[in-house]
């Protein structure tokens, strides 16, 4: 893995030289360091020969921590009644037999994501090698669901979810959907799966959903989930400086750092 820094905007007021961090993957076997040190795969460009991660507000399930919160059981308890079964198999296995997979990730893509999402993207994402499982899940012998994963060693990375939009408008099907594969990924004796980025509010059901979380906060994995729900809340109204800069005790944050 190479990591390098793209410049961003300087802000001359503030001292503030923001550089946006991202790694290059030589070598599959890379991936579980790559995730372990905050990064995400990289879909913005179709035109990438290569698999690139950017650095974020990654967000985790540490799944020696992880237990069902009462929110899973209640949503859990609501869907039971459907009988969904859940399937997790090799994506090229998928590909070949499921002709129903494409079409629906394409309307759900269509109907839910927009414009954000044409399909030249999707497509791009689903050739590229980091997706190598998809969970199907399926009510008697109709589709309802599909997950889109990263599986490698010790981990899993939630990738793409796409689902039946008429079901969701009774049942927490996308809640459900995360819930069952984490659970999952708990039985198989994985050790972390991968929920993208925390931001922003709309962020927030991951982190009041599940136990056994942990943020990158651009040092490590942080488990103070008050500070986690602080920091989404409070996204929307930052100015541009970085968080070092807006501390009260600037020292508070280079203890931390040193005590790590």
């Amino acid at each position: 893995m190479k990591i390098f820094f793209s410049e961003g905007i300087p802000e001359y007021n503030s001292y503030t030289f923001n550089y946006g961090i991202y790694c290059v993957m030589e070598d599959q076997s890379e991936l579980p360091e790559i995730y372990a040190q905050g990064f995400l795969p990289y879909s913005g460009s179709t035109t990438l020969e290569y698999q690139v991660f950017y650095l974020a507000r990654s967000l985790r399930v540490d799944l020696d921590r992880f237990a069902d919160s009462s929110e899973n059981r209640r949503v859990d308890r609501k869907i039971s009644e459907l009988n969904i079964s859940m399937q997790c198999m090799e994506k090229e296995a998928i590909l070949k037999e499921d002709t129903a997979f494409l079409p629906f990730a394409h309307e759900y893509a269509r109907k839910r994501i927009g414009d954000s999402m044409p399909e030249e993207r999707l497509q791009y994402i689903i050739r590229q090698s980091i997706g190598s499982h998809i969970f199907r899940f399926m009510q008697a012998d109709q589709t309802i669901g599909y997950v889109l994963a990263c599986i490698k060693k010790n981990m899993l990375h939630y990738w793409f979810s796409f689902f039946d939009t008429e079901l969701m408008r009774s049942h927490s099907l996308g809640k459900w959907m995360m819930w069952k594969v984490v659970r999952w990924a708990s039985d198989q004796n994985l050790e972390h799966v991968y929920l993208g980025t925390c931001y922003g509010t709309k962020s927030l059901y991951k982190v009041r959903d599940h136990k056994g979380l942990s943020f990158y906060d651009g040092t490590g994995w942080n488990q103070d989930s008050k500070l986690l729900k602080s920091w989404c809340k409070s996204d929307q109204d930052r100015n541009n400086g970085d968080r070092f800069k807006g501390k009260i005790d600037q020292n508070e944050l280079i203890k931390a750092v040193l005590n790590r």
